[in-house]
Order: C-alpha cells, then structure tokens, then sequence
C-alpha cells in the first residue's frame, strides 16, 4: 500500500497572505488540525498547525525566557520567536521545512517519518505539486478498511457491485470522485472521504443503499465546507 492509496486528495490551504485569526476560522470550520500554505502558483511553501498557533501574544502564551537562557538560543531564534508570536499572516507563523513524500511511498515508510520526525502529516507530492496529505487518521481508516479491502479484492460480486455503484455515481453533478472511496465487502459498502455537504453526504448513501445486491452502508464521509459557505 503507497501513499496515494490511502491519502487525502481534496486538500484545504490557505495563501500565506491570510490573517492568523482567519487561519483560525478557517481550521475550526473544517475540522482540521492544520492547513497547508501554497503560493499564487499553487506551490507548497509551509504549513500552519495548531502547535504553531499555541504561541501567541494575543493569548500571552510567548516564551519567557530568562536572561541566561537567551545567550544560549541566540538572537537569530528570538527573533524567529518573535515573528511567529506576534505576526499576523499565515506566512509568519507557519512551519516553512516540510517533511514530504511522494505518491509512490510506502505506507510503512510513512509511518517511520511520522515517528521519527513527531509529526501528524505529510504532504505527498508530484514534482513541485502537491497533490494530497496523509495524516495519523488517514493510516487508521487504512487500518480499519483493511479485512474490507481483502474481501473485496476476492469477491466477485462485491467487485460487481463497486462496478456499477461507481458508475452511477459518476453520472452524478454532485459526485467527486477524488475525495471519496468506496469498498465494497461482503455486500457490505463502505464509504470513505469528504462532501461539500450533509445533503450530498446523504445523497451518496442513498446511491449505494439503492443499489442492487447492497447489504448495508457504512458511511464514513466527513463533511468539508467550501470556503465560500465559511462563516463570518
């Protein structure tokens, strides 16, 4: 299994001009716990994350650092320390030496990463492009769907059956395929990924429930927000 299988493929950035508050906003309303920065051309320069956004003198979380501690840091890293408490664009607090992968890493070799490094994601990338994230929950939906991936991979019928779902629903306006998987096992279909909506949510339940030779649907799909539709 390699990145690309498992990773998510819609992802949510911010440009590096966005205020802090609303990279805020931006995370509260989607539900992640960090955004990737890309510039006007689309490329990956950083990455906000809560931990970039606990210290701040807006909360008085800076660092205080005694007279002492400060001849060993350097004026250099207070000054690092200053941008990233006090500056009030995406650019300023993220975290700008990035970790990354491809889409043909090896799931394993993720894990190593996350672990060596003590991060929760890794941006996958195509040449200069990023073309997703896999993050600690995405190994553990991999994790989870695994016995349903094995059974559909030897079952006839369920392979059918994902066939013919996939088909109607790429008939479908509100249908995105890159952000949504579906496995099928045991007659059983699972569905993995995002939805711009809880109506469009739905809609993709219904479309597999409705389907000939479906058992039962677990569905899994988290609704994402477009930007458009943030609040304030």
């Amino acid at each position: 299994m390699k990145a690309a299988d498992i990773m998510t493929r819609t992802v949510q950035s911010v440009s590096p001009d966005l205020p802090v508050e609303e990279v805020a906003k931006f995370m509260l309303a989607r539900r992640i716990s960090a955004a990737p920065v890309l510039d006007g051309s689309g490329h990956l320069i950083g990455m906000v994350s809560e931990g970039d956004l606990m210290r701040r003198s807006e909360l008085g979380t800076e660092k205080h650092r005694s007279w002492w501690l400060r001849l060993f840091v350097g004026a250099d890293y207070e000054a690092h320390e200053f941008v990233k408490t006090h500056g009030r664009k995406a650019r300023d607090v993220m975290t700008r030496k990035l970790v990354t992968v491809t889409e043909d890493t090896p799931v394993a070799d993720i894990v190593g990463l996350l672990e060596e490094h003590r991060i929760k994601r890794v941006p996958v990338m195509r040449g200069d492009r990023m073309t997703g994230i896999v993050s600690r929950a995405n190994l553990l939906r991999a994790f989870a769907s695994r016995e349903a991936n094995t059974q559909a991979a030897t079952n006839e019928q369920d392979r059918d059956i994902q066939l013919r779902l996939n088909a109607a629903l790429e008939k479908q306006p509100w249908w995105h395929k890159r952000a949504c998987h579906v496995v099928v096992a045991d007659g059983i279909v699972h569905l993995w990924g995002t939805a711009e909506s809880a109506e469009e949510r739905e809609a993709i339940r219904v479309a597999a429930e409705t389907t000939s030779g479906v058992r039962g649907v677990k569905n899994h799909i988290n609704v994402v927000l477009p930007m458009a539709m943030m609040p304030g």
